[in-house]
């Protein structure tokens, strides 16, 4: 649901319209040109070439200079006239079963991994234990790794971040100074549009649910409850940080038992991600805007499935979502290096993603205490 409200604010606001029609042809020929540099990339993602038109051949020509890209290829030359091949409604259901799992690590198929990891975790757990302990305790010490690798490379992030920031503005912006306040213009009109999505799941979509599952409307109550967590949350961008503020407040204050509390709020802390999902659907589809890249409704549905399995496998941490805002992009075939776009403006926007992720885990704990029979809010000393 929050990926959805996520799309439906995107297509109606369309942030990423908001800045100058000449620099996103521009960076709609930087798009083309990153696709002839792809290998598993074989044409822009809507079949358009813009590049190919006469009109922009002279705005081609110093894009391709600055970026060392070397005379069109053939799909290029082709241009207009390359037909893209029709495809069925459920398309995108045959594309997410890898015929090859090396080729789709190779390039970063990442629908098509997802899918392959679930499916061998399921199967993990129709063999015996005996069989099965051994290959479960290899994933989990590579799993820890990879962790501590990326913990490492965490350290540095500022650094590599703001490198790969620079190089992306100074490309899109040119020898044009003015591009880069047509950019942020464009970045105003991004967190605006996910500072709505979030205040509408928050505001909307928990206080619906909690009513309809509760039979009644304690929303206003569950706020003043959860706020201590919510500042904490808004501070501190980690929703594990902010796990034990979120227990003691659904405990002290809505008053949840302590076995409800400790069993769901953990399990929501990992997996149940809003605020992040949210982000991605947006971020996507205003990073396609940006680049004139036109989402059929299929590939927007294909974001639902891709946001919200990356969000799951999101990890509590500050922009964790963000990062993995790099396999939604790839699993679309769209350049990932756009990430690097947004990284200046997420700090905030991180704060209130987890603020939505947060409330949420207390909302579906609140929910679940309710369907067990446990006495909340006033009921607790009835």
């Amino acid at each position: 649901m929050a990926v959805g409200v996520g799309l439906l604010v995107v297509n109606l606001l369309s942030p990423g319209t908001w800045g100058s029609e000449q620099k996103r042809v521009a960076n709609r020929i930087n798009y083309e040109l990153w696709v002839q540099e792809t290998a598993h990339v074989q044409r822009p993602l809507d079949g358009r070439c813009l590049s190919c038109e006469p009109a922009n051949a002279a705005l081609r020509d110093s894009i391709a200079a600055v970026r060392g890209t070397s005379e069109p290829n053939d799909w290029a030359k082709a241009g207009a006239n390359v037909q893209t091949k029709k495809q069925g409604p459920l398309q995108f259901l045959v594309d997410i079963v890898p015929s090859n799992i090396f080729l789709s690590f190779n390039n970063t198929l990442m629908l098509q991994v997802i899918f392959f990891a679930i499916f061998f975790g399921i199967m993990l757990l129709l063999i015996p234990p005996d069989r099965a302990g051994p290959v479960s305790a290899f994933m989990n010490g590579c799993n820890d790794v990879f962790m501590k690798m990326v913990d490492v490379v965490m350290k540095a992030a500022p650094y590599f971040v703001f490198a790969l920031m620079t190089g992306v503005v100074a490309r899109m912006a040119g020898d044009d100074p003015g591009a880069v306040a047509e950019l942020f213009k464009g970045l105003a009109g991004y967190m605006i549009t996910v500072v709505l999505g979030l205040a509408l799941v928050v505001f909307v979509i928990y206080p619906a649910l909690m009513t309809a599952l509760m039979r009644r409307n304690v929303f206003r109550r569950f706020l003043k409850a959860m706020s201590p967590a919510q500042l904490l949350a808004f501070s501190t961008s980690s929703s594990a940080a902010t796990l034990p503020a979120t227990i003691r407040c659904v405990e002290e204050n809505i008053g949840v038992s302590k076995a409800t509390a400790s069993f769901v709020l953990p399990v929501g802390a990992t997996v149940n991600m809003d605020g992040t999902s949210l982000l991605q659907a947006v971020a996507v589809v205003f990073l396609a805007q940006l680049h004139m890249v036109d989402l059929t409704f299929m590939q927007q549905l294909s974001i639902v499935l891709t946001a919200t399995l990356a969000s799951i496998g999101a990890a509590a941490i500050p922009s964790a979502g963000l990062m993995l805002l790099v396999v939604v992009l790839s699993s679309l075939g769209l350049d990932p290096a756009w990430v690097a776009i947004i990284f200046t403006v997420d700090r905030p926007l991180d704060m209130c993603r987890t603020v939505v992720n947060i409330t949420g885990d207390a909302a579906v704990c609140s929910v679940v205490a309710h369907g067990e029979g446990e006495k909340l809010f006033q009921e607790k000393g009835a």
